[in-house]
């Protein structure tokens, strides 16, 4: 992927080109949206533009002047940044405050100093407070850019310093006709189905396309059903979906269940969150499955995933609702017999 604008990013361009043309760029920006939509290729999109010296009649960095060239390089002197340490559980307030000695110096260059934040939402409490004592008192020529995808995590009296951009979901079709430029050796029904378990997120798709994702996602689904028809055991599974820490299987489960209950209630395709899964789903909603304890599983799920970031048991967790799982088809096959 290169620095070129984002098509889905046309409009939020528009919006920060009048900022700079009617000169009256914020203090500082809150840009929120769920992840795999850019906010960090479109802050730097408008970083590059803002710092650039001969900005093209589209308002877009030239590419070629000093100042790109160092901002490419990632040495410009009047860019600055922080983020979470990998070993940290969130930014801490020394970061925050060596961020705020540079920020009081004045810029390198006869432009502006920008500052990036990402994720916001990793401020400490200490941290966020030294910030906003900086943003009530901010140094000249300079311009804040507050990443998140969980704007509610921080605290009200940071965001009320902030004008706010939120990103939201382009056209499915924006997104597939992206991802096939991105990987043009995919076919129509694999960027389909990427997108989709993307929920729209077109990055979140290109990553789950080139990363092996979508090969997990239906290795597990396969699981899933192997289990509704009593082929494997709980245990084998939840050992096995235990190997793939980094992927939301738990949210995946909750989807599932969530389209086999729609399709209970004969939905049509363009209903689910899954439509690719279509078949699959109705052939279960045809089983006499009691539907309360669909529902009472998939709250179970819906609690699993609030608690997937404590220090539980994952592995235990998972048998518990693929054992759950299990015995409903149990019942419901017993039944129907």
């Amino acid at each position: 992927m290169d620095d070129r604008l984002l098509p889905w990013h046309s409009a939020y361009w528009q919006h920060w080109l009048q900022y700079m043309q009617q000169k009256r760029l914020p203090q500082a920006l809150l840009i929120s949206g769920k992840a795999g939509l850019g906010k960090r290729h479109l802050a730097l999109h408008c970083a590059a533009a803002l710092l650039c010296g001969k900005p093209d009649p589209a308002g877009h960095a030239c590419g070629q002047c000093r100042d790109c060239r160092l901002f490419a390089a990632g040495t410009h002197p009047d860019l600055l940044s922080v983020t979470q340490q990998q070993d940290k559980t969130g930014i801490s307030v020394d970061q925050i405050r060596r961020l705020i000695a540079q920020a009081n110096l004045k810029p390198q260059f006869e432009g502006y100093r920008i500052i990036i934040v990402e994720p916001a939402d990793a401020l400490t409490a200490n941290a966020a407070n030294a910030f906003l004592k900086y943003l009530e008192e901010p140094t000249e020529r300079t311009l804040v850019l507050l990443l998140t995808a969980t704007p509610g995590k921080l605290p009200a009296t940071l965001i009320s310093r902030c004008q706010k951009l939120s990103l939201v979901l382009p056209d499915p079709r924006i997104a597939c006709a992206w991802l096939k430029t991105q990987q043009p050796e995919l076919d129509d029904p694999t960027v389909k189905k990427a997108v989709h378990l993307a929920q729209g997120a077109p990055l979140q798709a290109l990553e789950y396309a080139v990363n092996g994702v979508l090969a997990i996602y239906d290795r597990c689904f396969q699981d899933w059903l192997q289990l509704a028809n009593q082929r494997t055991h709980a245990v084998l599974v939840a050992e096995q979906w235990q190997k793939w820490p980094d992927q939301p299987i738990l949210s995946w489960l909750a989807a599932w269940l969530i389209d086999l209950l729609k399709c209970c209630y004969q939905a049509n395709p363009q209903q689910l969150s899954n439509p690719c899964l279509y078949k699959s789903l109705v052939d279960l909603s045809r089983r006499p499955l009691n539907r309360q304890k669909l529902y009472t599983l998939y709250d179970l799920v819906l609690e699993s995933i609030g608690r997937e970031h404590s220090p539980i048991n994952k592995q235990l967790m998972l048998e518990v609702l693929l054992l759950q799982w299990m015995q409903l088809n149990s019942f419901s096959r017993k039944t129907h017999a």
